[in-house]
C-alpha cells in the first residue's frame, strides 16, 4: 500500500501522518508498515535540539496508525467524515532504543482479538530488526458528530 492508499484510508495528514508505506496486510490478522524517520521531522527541533530522538509517544501513535490502517482493510471501508479509529488503551509499553533521524522505523501489529468492537493488537516496532518499542494498542472505531 503506498502514501497515495494509505491517505485515502487514514484521516491524518502531515505533519501527523506517521506511516509511510504498508510492506504487508492481512485482514484481520496482521500488518506490517514503515516509518521513514527524517530529521525534517518538526518534533526534532525540541526533542531534542543536540540530540534528535523521536518521541516515544509518537512510536505508539504510529503504531496505532498501522494499527488504524489494519481495521479499515479489514473491514473493507475507508475513512469516512463523520468516524475515525480511536485509542482506548495502551499497556506494558517498553521503549528498548532511540529512535533517531535515518532511521526506518517498520510497525509490525498483529489483532490479538476483537470483542464488541473493541481491537486489541500486539504491536511492535523494529530499526535494523532490533525492537524498538513494543506495546498491547486497544483501538475502535467510533462514529463522531
Amino acid at each position: 500500500m503506498d502514501i497515495y492508499k494509505i491517505l485515502e484510508k487514514l484521516p491524518h495528514r502531515y505533519p501527523f501522518l506517521l506511516v509511510d508505506r504498508v510492506l504487508e496486510i492481512e485482514d484481520n490478522v496482521q500488518i506490517k508498515a514503515v516509518k521513514n524517520v527524517s530529521i525534517n521531522e518538526p518534533f526534532f527541533q525540541g526533542h531534542f535540539p543536540k540530540r534528535p530522538v523521536m518521541p516515544g509517544v509518537l512510536m505508539l501513535e504510529a503504531l496505532a496508525q498501522a494499527a488504524a490502517l489494519l481495521v479499515f482493510s479489514s473491514q473493507g471501508t475507508t475513512v469516512e467524515d463523520d468516524s475515525v479509529v480511536y485509542f482506548v488503551g495502551i499497556d506494558g509499553a517498553r521503549f528498548k532504543r532511540p529512535v533517531e533521524p535515518g532511521d526506518q522505523l517498520v510497525l509490525d501489529v498483529k489483532v490479538d482479538r476483537v470483542k464488541a468492537g473493541i481491537y486489541k493488537f500486539i504491536a511492535q516496532a523494529f530499526v535494523d530488526g532490533d525492537l524498538a518499542v513494543e506495546a498491547q494498542l486497544m483501538c475502535t472505531k467510533r462514529k463522531v458528530a
